[in-house]
């Protein structure tokens, strides 16, 4: 049966379309089967290519125009990355809507921050936005358009029984002589970057993960542990662990969160950051940032923040502040001197914005006030306000010097005020969003 599509309204573009793709495929085919072909044979396959894109936005198509027309739908019916209507519109944990393809190709990417707010994502669940899809068919049934199905990205078909062999004998050749492992970790590495379904298959078979940690596990010390062999088995699990359906799995696999613990300890940088990585990808699941915050894994990330490796800092600073949303892993933090580390890289200007977001949360704890307060956090927060314009870090400024304050009155001082009149704006706006009066021990120093 035919596929119907957006050529198929007019017959005239639907045999123009079939002859080029006709044109394309035999092209390519050429390309691939000989090793001497011809540069304009790439340049004839990219008109093709450019011709049916031509045809996709060709006006001649009524739906088709109306469907990219960009004054004919309404903001809020575009997907923020695409600038098109949305037509699978999906809420990511920000609380944004986007396109389900393109925003599961940022995901897929690697990213763990909101495109739209630069938010970090508390988890990477993408939840369908049935109010806004509702209100866009309702919008194309006035405009007399057909909205087309959702448009799925990557390879979400599974894979060959040939490319299924092919996994098992990998997962073997891991238990095998070390140039083995070495070839088949690395292999693997590639494949689960490269490919969703092979992700998939690790949560299909009972034992592969365990299969996949053998070479890390089997050693007597960790110093015999092959760097790069370790990087190959850990940025493997990072990638594992970005497959929602695998976060569950992956974590309470025994070895891997003591593995993980090790590889950001002694891994090479690189080995370190993906770690870290992996721990914030499975922290996604409530269940596991108790699991990952009980093992003790907080302490070792808070070390690697200490060492300010440039490589690194963003996936660390992703990990404590997904591991922290848990209550009792703010604790953790705390006891594991997160405070220090935190106050020190942002009075130095590093990563400022994630930092900020992790000591505001911080702030509910008795003891990480007292030790913000100790530790010189007032005049540091003050001067982020007067020096920086970015609301979010204002927020979180005056969150923490709220909590500061109440807790000791006299860590306020009156010049701090009066040398800087847009303080007391932001905490009036502050108190006011938040509905609550402005506190006593700053109104009275100004009286």
């Amino acid at each position: 049966m035919a596929k119907t599509g957006v050529f198929s309204s007019d017959p005239t573009v639907r045999a123009r379309a079939v002859e080029l793709k006709r044109e394309l495929q035999r092209l390519v085919r050429s390309i691939v089967d000989d090793d001497d072909y011809s540069i304009d044979a790439v340049d004839r396959a990219k008109d093709a290519i450019c011709g049916l894109r031509e045809l996709m936005l060709n006006k001649r198509s009524t739906a088709t125009f109306k469907l990219h027309q960009a004054l004919s739908c309404p903001e809020d019916f575009k997907c923020p990355l695409s600038k098109e209507l949305m037509r699978d519109p999906v809420i990511l944990a920000s609380g944004q809507t986007y396109d389900r393809p393109f925003i599961q190709k940022w995901l897929n990417a690697g990213n763990r921050t909101c495109p739209r707010t630069q938010q970090v994502l508390s988890h990477t669940v993408l939840t369908p936005n049935h109010l806004i899809r509702e209100m866009i068919s309702q919008w194309c049934k006035s405009q007399g358009i057909e909205l087309p199905s959702p448009v799925r990205c990557g390879r979400e078909d599974g894979i060959t029984e040939a490319e299924r062999d092919r996994f098992f004998s990998l997962l073997n050749k891991l238990s095998a002589a070390l140039p083995e492992q070495k070839e088949a970790a690395k292999e693997l590495r590639l494949l689960t970057k490269k490919m969703p379904s092979f992700r998939a298959l690790f949560g299909e078979s009972i034992d592969a993960i365990t299969q996949l940690l053998a070479p890390l596990s089997g050693s007597k010390s960790q110093s015999s542990v092959q760097p790069d062999l370790q990087e190959d088995v850990i940025t493997t699990l990072l990638n594992l662990s970005i497959h929602d359906s695998n976060k569950k799995l992956v974590a309470e696999t025994p070895m891997v969160i003591p593995l993980l613990m090790e590889a950001l300890r002694s891994g090479t940088i690189q080995t370190r950051s993906n770690a870290a990585a992996a721990l914030f990808t499975l922290s996604a699941l409530d269940s596991n940032k108790a699991l990952i915050g009980k093992s003790g894994v907080i302490k070792p990330l808070i070390d690697l923040l200490d060492e300010g490796h440039p490589l690194a800092m963003k996936d660390v600073a992703s990990a404590i502040f997904n591991l922290c949303i848990f209550h009792e892993n703010k604790a953790r933090a705390v006891r594991d001197g997160a405070v220090r580390v935190i106050l020190k890289k942002i009075m130095d200007g590093v990563h400022v914005d994630e930092l900020l977001a992790i000591l505001a949360m911080l702030s509910i704890h008795q003891r990480a006030v007292e030790e913000m307060g100790e530790l010189g956090a007032v005049p540091c927060l003050l001067r982020i306000i007067r020096e920086g314009n970015c609301e979010r870090n204002n927020e979180n400024c005056i969150a923490i010097l709220h909590t500061i304050c109440l807790n000791d009155r006299t860590k306020w001082k009156r010049e701090d005020i009066t040398r800087c009149n847009i303080t007391w704006r932001i905490i009036c706006k502050f108190c006011f969003q938040h509905r609550s009066p402005v506190p006593s021990y700053i109104i009275s120093p100004i009286l």
